[in-house]
């Protein structure tokens, strides 16, 4: 029987970053958290952070290449530096098919051993995985400043159901 897609998270963290400096750190700890396979969908508006999020993520797994928003290329790959996996960041704002056009992106790598990251995927790229991290970046309410968000990290599946999502909250 299959899974629903809308299936509960399995894990939550609500998380406060007051800065682009933290965001990028946000990325960096959750880069010692992921592993090859893993699916991470990201979800805020224009200039909410998501790149920034992602740059740490690149930085914390060790990949090479600048990790600049995939806007135009659609798909990016990272390749390790090291022993750990790739970084498929997507852009999926333009996928109208999804997984099928994931496809056919052919990808010069397996994402069964990368990490990949989605950005604007809602809708798009669920049926990618059952197991997924959405991180969802929503300005803070009343923020003058235009620099702290409010980040949400929701592990769906049986991969997060025992992840230890509270040590990004360091």
């Amino acid at each position: 029987m299959e899974a629903p897609h809308h299936q509960a998270p399995a894990n939550v963290l609500k998380i406060t970053v007051n800065s682009p400096e933290q965001m990028g750190e946000l990325g960096r700890r959750l880069a010692k958290l992921l592993r090859p396979g893993d699916l991470v969908m990201l979800t805020g508006e224009l200039g909410a952070g998501k790149t920034t999020l992602t740059r740490g993520l690149g930085d914390g797994l060790g990949v090479r290449g600048a990790v600049t928003s995939p806007t135009f290329v659609i798909a990016r790959v990272h390749p390790p530096l090291g022993q750990g996996p790739a970084l498929v960041h997507v852009d999926a704002y333009r996928l109208g098919g999804g997984l099928d056009e994931m496809e056919d992106l052919d990808l010069d790598v397996s994402l069964p051993e990368s990490v990949v990251v989605v950005e604007w995927g809602d809708g798009k790229v669920e049926e990618l995985s059952d197991d997924r991290l959405h991180v969802v970046i929503d300005r803070a309410v009343g923020d003058t400043t235009d620099e702290v968000r409010e980040v949400t990290l929701a592990g769906l599946g049986e991969r997060w159901s025992g992840a230890d999502l509270a040590s990004l909250a360091a």
